[in-house]
């Protein structure tokens, strides 16, 4: 489904993917770990398109995303639904408006059609009799569940998660991470999400892959990862201030 191959990037002088490889399998979640400022959202821009490699490839389904045009590129984005770090919700649509947007965008459905995917969706997430809400009047979390229905309300292949519980209490964030679950086993998305919730990675993740130094260091399922040998991966999971990763 996406395949990351040789990508390099770097600002200001600085590389921040350095002939990163990596393959996403399809309707699997991937959870992309690895330190603050590490490269882990430019990784998420470049497969959605938003970025270009210095050199490299992104590949969707076979298509190299670079080659492609404005047009084609919107096509593409098509398959994605992205749920960004701070829910980017519209502050002056209600949650109904919030959700049903994506179908006014892309879709000519008939009202009544529109009505009831978004009143479906809002079902799903856990956000009945909230529809006619403002942004501002719902909590933080009932914010990320109003843009995990929005991401969703078109049935994309591929869902893209930035950080998805930051700035959420542990409660909260269980409950985010167990919809993610609850969603893909519906939906059946190929999906990737980027996090530093280690014990969210390892509830939502049938793969975790770790971003060090602009490479993907090592892959596994969520055991082989509690498992790992490795210093660098054993130092990020425990949250020790000791080992080899430079601070």
């Amino acid at each position: 489904m996406i395949t990351l191959y040789q990508l390099s990037k770097s600002f200001n002088g600085k590389k921040v993917l350095d002939n990163l490889n990596m393959r996403f399998k399809e309707r699997r979640i991937t959870v992309i770990i690895g330190r603050s400022g590490g490269g882990k959202s430019v990784m998420l821009k470049h497969i959605i398109g938003l970025i270009k490699p210095d050199s490299g490839r992104v590949l969707i389904d076979g298509i190299d995303m670079n080659t492609l045009k404005k047009k084609e590129l919107n096509e593409i984005r098509k398959k994605f639904g992205m749920v960004f770090q701070d829910g980017a919700l519209f502050d002056s649509l209600s949650v109904f408006e919030n959700v049903a947007f994506p179908l006014r965008q892309h879709l000519n459905l008939p009202e009544e059609d529109i009505r009831y995917k978004v009143y479906s969706i809002l079902n799903d997430v856990g956000l009945n009799g909230h529809e006619s809400k403002m942004p501002s009047e719902i909590s933080g979390g009932m914010r990320k569940r109003v843009a995990v229905a929005r991401a969703l309300i078109l049935n994309p292949e591929i869902m893209l998660f930035d950080e998805p519980t930051t700035g959420l209490d542990p409660i909260m964030s269980d409950v985010i991470n167990n919809l993610v679950v609850s969603m893909h086993d519906k939906f059946k998305f190929t999906g990737i999400i980027i996090s530093h919730d280690i014990k969210g990675a390892y509830k939502t993740g049938d793969e975790i892959a770790m971003l060090y130094n602009g490479k993907i260091i090592e892959v596994g399922t969520p055991e082989e990862f509690k498992d790992s040998k490795n210093p660098i991966i054993n130092q990020f999971v425990s949250g020790s201030m000791n080992g080899p990763i430079i601070l």
